[in-house]
Order: structure tokens, then C-alpha cells, then sequence
């Protein structure tokens, strides 16, 4: 089953409903930066949420995810658009960690001594920022917790990946469900019940169960499908970029570079492409204007 995503309402359009199976996303970025099981779960919880909250934006506009829970992982930088594509960096991926019954101890790993911070780029004058302060760092809380202070929805967030024991990602995926205008108490009841009930959800997807059949689990009653997304893993880093960055250190510290006669090569952080520069690549950049 390819990664993809589902948007939907239910309950007469007054509840809204992201699904996302994102295994092989996660396994990618697993491999990118060869994490840890328990950090494979920290970066591949916060990928699959901002791949869902990407899905909430349109055309260009993108958003950006910062968690910096003061654990041993370190920080943490999901990035995500409209068209299902994302990827991520973690400050320290090889660090593992478990609780005594044997599951992986995300919220230790991340830390709760911090804040999740939320940036939309919605191609307008101005760059939205909000923030709230992380509640366990197991992810799917703090998001959770993020909807309901900085954007005044009321949501909750489910969020899981499950590790093989070769460190591969066997399952991932999550949801997001949200209560809209003239949502009524008697749904909100139906809809606490379902969440209480509900497995895990990187136990359905292991079990077999698509983005649909979750829904079905989520909002049987009059779930509509407004829209399907595939989902992947991917960069948009390129030469031109580092180029640039390059040039925005300046004259003096590319002299310095230059005069020390070594090529020197860049790294995409997030995906881990090299470009190379050679000394008269610096020089070319040394006298662009």
C-alpha cells in the first residue's frame, strides 16, 4: 500500500477528517538519517502531522514544524506543502530509548521542557508563527494541545509508527479530527467514545487497514471523501540554493575559503545530497554581484 492521504467531513459536514498511511515515507527518511527506532518514531510522528497539516493549506503555501523538547534528540524541523511532499532533521538521530514494557519511550527521547512551533508561509506579506508549549512529547498530544490554544480548534491527533526489529519502519500513519461550527454534544459524545475504543493507529495500518477503512473507524456516519493525496518523502534542495548561500557569507569569509585552496562540498541537511564546489566555483561566486 502506497502512502497516501484522505481528506473528509462526517456528521453533516461538522466534523473534518485527515487520514494518512506515510510507512514508506518514514522508512525513507529512516534512512536518510539512519535514526534510531525511538527517534524514527519522534521525526516520523511530527512528518506525518505536518504532512497533514500541508494538506490543509493550498497551492504554494507551505508550513514549517519546529519541536524542541530539550530531550537527547534535540530538535526537531518537519517541512511540508499542499501536494503531500515533506521531509525533516533531527539534531541527534541515533538515540534509542524504551520503556519496561518494551515500547519506544518517545516522550523521553523528545522532552516536554520546550515548544512546538507552527510557521505558514501562505505566499502573503507576512510569515504566520504560533507556538505552544509542549504537554508530554509523545507528538500526538502536543499537537493536539497546539489546535486547541493557538488555532482554537478542537481536534485531537492520533499519530503512530512502529519499528521491526531490523530498525525499519514496519507501519505509520495518523489522523487529525476536527469539530466544526454546529458540531453538536451529542457527536462530540459519539466521537470521545470512538477515540477511547480506537487501537492505535500504526496497529490498523499493520493490520492491513487503509486510510478508509480508518475513516470508516473514525466517522461511519455519513463520511464523505472530498479529496486524496499521495504522499513521499522529498527535497527540494538544490545547487542554486547552496549557491546562494554561499554568496550571502560574503567577501571576506569566501577569500578565506579560497585562499585555503581546498574544494569544499555542502549537505543538504534534510536529505543529504552533496554539492560540491571547486576553488574557481568560490572565485565565480567571490565577484558575482
Amino acid at each position: 500500500m502506497h502512502d497516501y492521504l484522505i481528506k473528509a467531513s462526517a456528521y453533516q459536514d461538522t466534523v473534518r477528517v485527515y487520514v494518512a498511511t506515510t510507512t514508506d515515507t518514514v522508512e525513507a527518511s529512516r534512512k536518510i538519517h539512519d535514526s534510531w527506532p525511538a527517534a524514527t518514531a519522534a521525526l516520523g510522528r511530527t512528518l506525518t502531522a505536518t504532512l497533514i497539516m500541508g494538506a490543509m493549506l493550498k497551492g504554494d503555501q507551505t508550513i514549517t514544524v519546529q519541536i524542541d523538547g530539550k530531550g537527547p534528540i534535540g530538535k526537531i524541523v518537519a517541512q511540508s506543502n499542499a501536494n503531500g511532499e515533506c521531509r525533516g532533521v533531527i539534531t541527534n538521530p541515533h538515540v534509542h530509548m524504551s520503556t519496561d514494557a518494551g515500547k519506544l519511550a518517545v516522550g523521553e527521547v523528545v522532552g516536554k521542557d520546550g515548544f512546538i512551533h507552527v510557521t505558514k508561509d501562505l505566499k502573503v506579506r507576512d510569515i504566520f508563527t504560533s507556538s505552544s508549549q509542549l504537554q508530554s512529547g509523545e507528538i500526538g498530544d502536543d499537537f493536539t494541545y497546539y489546535f486547541a490554544l493557538s488555532e482554537q480548534i478542537p481536534s485531537s491527533v492520533g499519530l503512530g509508527v512502529l519499528v521491526e526489529t531490523d530498525e525499519s519502519v514496519k507501519a505509520a500513519g495518523g489522523f487529525i479530527i476536527q469539530a466544526m461550527p454546529g458540531i453538536t454534544d451529542e457527536t462530540l459524545e459519539k466521537i470521545e467514545t470512538t477515540l477511547k475504543n480506537i487501537p492505535p493507529v500504526s496497529e490498523l495500518i499493520n493490520n492491513g487497514l487503509n486510510p478508509e477503512a480508518i475513516l470508516n473507524l473514525l466517522a461511519p456516519e455519513e463520511s464523505k471523501i472530498s479529496e486524496t493525496i499521495k504522499v513521499r518523502y522529498a527535497c527540494d534542495c538544490s545547487r542554486e540554493r547552496f549557491q546562494k548561500a554561499l554568496i550571502a557569507l560574503g567577501a571576506v569569509e569566501l577569500d578565506e575559503l579560497i585562499d585555503e585552496g581546498k574544494e569544499i562540498e555542502t549537505v543538504c541537511q534534510f536529505c543529504g545530497k552533496k554539492y560540491p564546489f571547486t576553488i574557481d566555483d568560490l572565485i565565480r561566486l567571490r565577484n558575482t554581484k
